[in-house]
């Protein structure tokens, strides 16, 4: 399947700029996304945070919570439970270190950005409600890298749940971009006695509700279509249990040969 959507004359020109001048692409960072979905009266549900319109990258849009892979991330090791990093490798195309880095800053960005911590004392055990102020207090903290993840959790004796993500897909920016990312979107549900916080702080507003009813928020065009691939599955259990090839990457790219340009997103 390919989807196609318009493109801003502004960004049409800057891709032909690109390709007339012969430049070379610049290398994409690793990056993790994480759609967390909880159960509502009509189906799954998934949370999206409105990005303040003060962000350097996708100001003003409707995203999933995520980030860039932090460079602590790969130097620092947290307590892992769950499948090893060897298999993940496997499942994400990448090798051990990345793959672990990977998975570490999805579970990192998630807490940071939403107030949701996918870990536990064990491997059995997801950690309740950490809504209070001194968790807050911790995710403060690490946002403003004053502490590190894996420092966090072992002052509390918690590992990482790497169980608790399901790879959903991988994009990577087109190459005429300035800012470009190789982002994994995983799928993760939102554990009990957790919440979702109101607002974060590269957030100015958050909301629950089903793929279906989201698509006309603004948005990227990769949340548009990771919301359009949810809608197929009736429960969280049905899209936790899918398995998908996440090991090539969606590759968006412009027609530049269509009258006005149209970003092509070959999805299948």
């Amino acid at each position: 399947m390919t989807e196609y959507f318009p493109v801003p004359a502004g960004l049409r020109k800057h891709a032909l700029d690109f390709y007339d001048a012969g430049a070379e692409p610049v290398t994409p960072k690793l990056a993790s996304t994480v759609l967390l979905l909880r159960t509502g009266d009509l189906g799954p549900e998934v949370y999206l945070m409105r990005r303040a319109s003060t962000m350097a990258f996708a100001a003003g849009m409707h995203a999933f919570p995520g980030g860039t892979v932090d460079p602590r991330d790969a130097a620092v090791q947290p307590a892992w439970a769950g499948p090893p990093p060897a298999e993940w490798a496997a499942r994400l195309g990448l090798d051990e270190p990345s793959a672990r880095a990977v998975v570490s800053a999805a579970v990192r960005e998630v807490f940071e950005e939403s107030g949701v911590l996918l870990a536990g004392p064990d491997a059995s055990t997801v950690v309740g409600d950490v809504s209070g102020e001194e968790w807050e207090s911790a995710r403060v903290a690490l946002i403003a890298r004053e502490i590190g993840f894996a420092e966090l959790l072992a002052e509390r004796g918690l590992v990482v749940r790497s169980d608790l993500l399901t790879p959903w897909a991988r994009w990577l920016t087109p190459e005429f971009e300035p800012r470009r990312y190789d982002t994994y979107f995983f799928l993760a549900r939102l554990p009990e006695r957790q919440v979702t916080r109101d607002v974060g702080g590269e957030a100015e507003h958050v909301v629950w509700g089903r793929p279906e009813d989201l698509t006309n928020l603004l948005m990227l065009p990769p949340t548009v279509v990771t919301l359009r691939g949810l809608r197929g599955y009736p429960t969280v259990d049905d899209a936790m249990r899918s398995e998908r090839d996440v090991t090539t990457p969606v590759r968006p790219y412009i027609d530049l040969d269509a009258a006005e340009g149209r970003l092509v997103i070959p999805t299948d």
